[in-house]
């Protein structure tokens, strides 16, 4: 006979730590029996001044960051910009039905309603700031005022990324604070470990390197999407599974790439519908609750109406724009998975079958071309959408089988996502190299849980990042990515490297010989790809090798990383 069943919130909270009460509630006389009520009381009011300071501390370091955000205005901006540009003028110009049609610009807007929704909101303001900026006709318009609009409505719109940070560590301090009272550690000494361990998490997601190149050198809005995906995941350790629910098919009708991690929610969400599980946490079928299944899906449903409803007479076209799968299997830089190593494969055999004299059916164009189309590969079996889509969807199934057959808690939750993460960058069909980022974000809230997640999220991080180097080439930006990376990347180490809580403290290094020597490694691959390949006359010649180096290089590392982090994941107890 198993454990009795159980309810999946037994033992956990319900709602959002808000109020003293909670807080001191957390410090009891079961933390130590010696002491008496008016030390009790005083251990709860330092417990509430310290969720009360890590609120500050994420507004604090929030401001600062903004700071040296705003240092970034004048660097590289790429072609996203003129992007963003011409959604503003687009949104600003054209009545609503002509949005996903307008192709004066080859930047056209292929993202969901919701985020056509906030540029048009943005255009208010930017019309006000520089009446050109909002015009079809003005392409690659980039005034000083244009210039600085678009930077600060990026780096003001990260403060949704703040809340949803601030929001997670605080929920976070009250639910370990609670967890802690049985070990033998003093109170104090607990209460001073997990603030340290809230404090960092903080600063590994608002300093993320990542964010700071592609959102603030290069130019995108992903620190208000992040936010909005680490609100509902906040939402899962809350208890509150309905507004994760909600808040997660509000962000899929901002930016689609969020479906990668969808199968995760849906499997998560399912479970929830049952309202006991046995011993093992299977479901028990009996306890299904229908009404929780119809509140999920009116919910879902809801926003997609309202997101695509204005559109509902051209949802083909709108699908067309979000959806094109003309393109090819790699983007132009290929980002640094499967696909980057089945590629240089399949160069590999194909320059071994010119040596040999091996004669093969046909050859088609290089795929190290730098243009984003399809190509069929030379020797190896050509791989089209579906394919891939197979691929993907099969490396998901066993995380989603873990997550379907233990407790459904929110750490189990936020693997899973990884993983599905993982699975959608590493075999996805036309992934960009910025997605790194869809997998490291939530990889950064179980950066602590065990050991061994210290370890793979931090070769993950350094690994990650280091592969978006290729997005900013001007030698003028050469000297602050550098910088950025390794301030993030030493710190992200130092304090990964000290044991601040016992669930993930050991006595061995952070990295093993060969892990650090890998890392070790970008360094010569830097050096390589910013003077080596230059001064050795080949740039001319052999003008991909750099970034196939690049990509290849930092695949290994990333596939690593994968296979370690889903064995150690479905061998966790459940």
């Amino acid at each position: 006979m198993g454990k009795p069943a159980r309810s999946p919130n037994q033992g956990l909270s319900k709602k959002k730590f808000k109020d003293s009460t909670a807080t001191k509630n957390k410090i009891s006389k079961e933390d130590s029996p010696d002491v008496n009520s008016s030390e009790v009381s005083e251990l709860g009011n330092l417990a509430e001044s310290v969720h009360n300071e890590l609120g500050h501390w994420v507004w604090y370091l929030a401001l600062i960051l903004s700071c040296i955000k705003a240092l970034l205005i004048p660097t590289y901006r790429s072609t996203d910009f003129e992007v963003h540009r011409n959604w503003l003028a687009i949104t600003h110009s054209l009545p609503l039905k002509d949005w996903y049609y307008e192709s004066t610009s080859s930047w056209t807007l292929d993202y969901p309603p919701f985020f056509a929704y906030f540029e048009f909101f943005l255009s208010q303001f930017a019309a006000l700031v520089d009446p050109d900026m909002v015009l079809l006709k003005n392409l690659n318009h980039a005034s000083v005022a244009t210039i600085t609009f678009q930077r600060m409505s990026v780096i003001l719109s990260d403060f949704v990324l703040v809340y949803a940070c601030k929001d997670f560590c605080q929920t976070r301090f009250s639910q370990l604070l609670s967890r802690s009272r049985g070990e033998e550690s003093s109170a104090i000494h607990r209460l001073t470990s997990i603030k340290n361990l809230t404090t960092i998490v903080s600063f590994l997601l608002l300093g993320n390197f990542g964010l700071f190149l592609v959102d603030h050198i290069h130019f995108q809005y992903n620190g208000f999407l992040f936010g909005i995906f680490l609100l509902s995941i906040c939402r899962i350790y809350q208890r509150r599974h309905v507004e994760a629910a909600l808040i997660f098919a509000t962000l899929l009708n901002f930016k689609h790439i969020f479906v990668y991690v969808a199968p995760a929610y849906f499997v998560y969400l399912l479970k929830i519908c049952f309202l006991q599980y046995d011993g093992k946490g299977r479901v028990v079928c009996k306890t299904f609750s229908p009404l929780k299944l119809i509140v999920f899906g009116v919910t879902v449903i809801g926003v997609f109406l309202m997101s695509f409803g204005p559109f509902f007479h051209q949802v083909p076209q709108v699908l067309t724009r979000l959806f094109p799968f003309k393109r090819g299997l790699c983007h132009a830089y290929w980002a640094p998975n499967f696909w980057a190593l089945y590629n240089v494969a399949d160069k590999i055999l194909l320059v071994l079958s010119k040596i040999f004299d091996i004669p093969l059916q046909h050859v088609q164009g290089s795929m190290t071309g730098g243009l984003v189309q399809q190509f069929d590969h030379a020797v190896l079996l050509p791989i089209k959408p579906p394919v891939a889509f197979v691929l993907t969807f099969f490396t998901m199934l066993p995380a989603l089988f873990n997550l379907w057959n233990t407790y459904p808690t929110p750490m189990r939750f936020v693997r899973v996502v990884t993983l599905c993460a993982f699975s959608s960058y590493l075999f996805g069909w036309h992934v960009h190299e910025k997605a790194i980022l869809l997998v490291i974000i939530p990889f950064t809230l179980l950066s602590f849980d065990t050991f061994t997640d210290k370890k793979l999220f931090f070769l993950l991080s350094s690994t990650g990042h280091f592969s978006l180097f290729p997005l900013l080439f001007t030698p003028a930006e050469a000297p602050i990515k550098v910088l950025l990376y390794l301030v993030y990347t030493l710190l992200s180490y130092q304090f990964l490297s000290s044991n601040v809580i016992p669930a993930s403290s050991s006595d061995k290094p952070l990295l093993n010989k060969l892990e650090r020597l890998y890392v070790f490694g970008f360094v010569a691959i830097q050096i390589y790809v910013g003077v080596g390949h230059r001064l050795l006359g080949w740039d001319l010649v052999l003008p991909f090798i750099p970034l196939m180096l690049m990509s290849c290089y930092c695949a290994f590392g990333v596939m690593y990383v994968w296979v370690k982090f889903y064995f150690h994941t479905l061998k966790l107890p459940i």
